[in-house]
């Protein structure tokens, strides 16, 4: 809705300045008759043409970019197969890469990216560990679990994943209490 009511503010934005800037460059061009008298206005009127020019130029740009359809793109991998065309979308992606590297013991708040390159996908994927584990061990299994579970279900190649630590949390201690 806010997206509507803006083309709609700018399309008549763009309309009532292009038609200032028309009866602003005849007047100032002796289009329509007007009578100056000193060289200084006559440098006041040209830069006011010059002024009105650009502002309608800018006008009828704003006009073309109220009107125009937007595209929309969506971000997604094609492939082709003998059966038709496949699109998987780079969030359906990314969450795949969650739900890989969420079955790996000792990793919490996970958040991913993807890019794609020629050489396939690259998987960032950003983690909170326990701090249990060796964090060595832990980005290892997690960039193992990614790139197997992808390239397996997806089809995709990927070209590497790599793994950000973002901060270890302690597991809560519990006090046992015996009475």
């Amino acid at each position: 809705m806010a997206k509507i009511l803006d083309r709609l503010m700018l399309f008549i934005y763009s309309l009532s300045i292009g038609v200032i800037c028309i009866v602003a460059i005849l007047l100032l061009s002796g289009a329509i008759p007007y009578d100056l008298t000193s060289a200084q206005e006559q440098a006041l009127f040209l830069g006011g043409i010059i002024a009105a020019s650009i502002l309608l130029l800018l006008s009828l740009r704003f006009f073309y970019l109220s009107i125009r359809r937007e595209r929309a793109t969506t971000n997604s991998i094609d492939q082709r197969t003998e059966y038709g065309d496949i699109q998987i979308s780079v969030e359906t992606i990314e969450n795949l890469c969650l739900k890989a590297a969420s079955r790996v013991r000792g990793v919490r708040d996970l958040k991913s990216r993807i890019k794609v390159s020629q050489a396939g996908l690259d998987i960032a994927i950003r983690a909170v560990v326990d701090g249990e584990e060796s964090i060595p061990g832990l980005t290892t299994e997690v960039q193992k679990q990614v790139h197997d579970f992808v390239e397996e279900t997806t089809g995709i190649p990927v070209s590497g994943v790599s793994v950000y630590i973002a901060n270890v949390v302690q597991a809560p201690s519990f006090k046992s209490r015996v009475e």
